[in-house]
């Protein structure tokens, strides 16, 4: 199990890493995935290491996954894509040992086939920045109209 000291994205969340965070409430925090599928990818993660999804505690698992649900929304609204694909990997598969869900802009015809995906990378550091903004900046309106 990794240590939260040395987790990249415990790293994120206390703010010893740079993240393109777009997200963040008391439990969880979502930032840009920066090996992107499609720009707008994100990851969603519990504030609190937890390295898989049998981890997580019961009473966490509802407003994790109201988040994502939130999330799934915002990618697809601030993206413009037809829909999104949510999905996170337990120990195989998973690159960072800390529970991370994944929020990706779909589009049909997309490219996407099966579990063979070819990776579309930012554009640079002002492509990742202006793809924050855009998403936060929806995050906030839609709050708003809770």
């Amino acid at each position: 199990m990794a240590h939260p000291s040395t987790c990249t994205f415990c790293q994120i969340v206390n703010r010893t890493a740079k993240g393109f965070i777009v997200f963040e409430d008391e439990s969880s925090m979502a930032f840009l995935d920066i090996r992107p599928l499609f720009p707008g990818h994100c990851l969603l993660v519990p504030k609190t290491h937890y390295e898989t999804l049998t981890d997580l505690p019961g009473p966490r698992i509802a407003p994790l996954f109201e988040n994502a649900q939130f999330l799934a929304k915002a990618v697809q609204e601030a993206c413009a894509s037809q829909g999104t694909f949510v999905a996170m990997n337990n120990t195989v598969s998973q690159s960072v040992p800390h529970l991370h869900i994944h929020i990706v802009p779909r589009n049909r015809q997309d490219g996407l086939k099966g579990f063979f995906w070819p990776r579309h990378k930012y554009q640079g550091e002002e492509h990742m920045h202006s793809t924050q903004t855009k998403l936060m900046d929806t995050i906030q309106q839609l709050q708003k109209g809770l």
